[in-house]
């Protein structure tokens, strides 16, 4: 169950803030650090600890190498991740540098689990 609770926002790009709505926003119950993930799949299945943090802390190495060529990093039902860039328009290609590019971030795209999940979420105020 997902607890939400109802905030005053102001309307997006209007100076001064314009016309405040209230939205849903999520109320978090916590985090769940690698350490906690480690313990929790060691107790569904038969591999230790020291080796499912070996392949956690791989999984973001290799993960971070590939991203960084530009590769999409497909991980199963979890989703996938890619590079994605922001950059300022130019009039032509050749008018185009590298200079344009403002920002790059990691999008990433639930599998079919998590969409799955998303789907069947239910909310409860609090």
């Amino acid at each position: 169950m997902i607890n939400y609770k109802v905030i005053e926002r102001p309307e997006p790009g209007v100076v001064g803030g314009g016309v405040k709505k209230y939205y849903a926003a999520i109320e978090s119950d916590g985090e769940f650090n690698l350490s906690e993930l480690t313990t929790a799949i060691e107790k569904i299945c038969t591999v230790s600890g020291a080796d499912i943090r070996a392949v956690l802390y791989s999984l973001v190495d290799v993960a971070v190498d590939r991203l960084n060529r530009g590769t999409i990093v497909r991980l199963g039902d979890l989703g996938s991740m890619r590079i994605s860039l922001r950059s300022e328009g130019a009039e032509t290609a050749d008018k185009f540098n590298v200079k344009m590019i403002k920002n790059a971030k990691v999008i990433f795209y639930p599998g079919k689990r998590l969409k799955t999940m998303l789907d069947n979420l239910e909310y409860h105020k609090v």
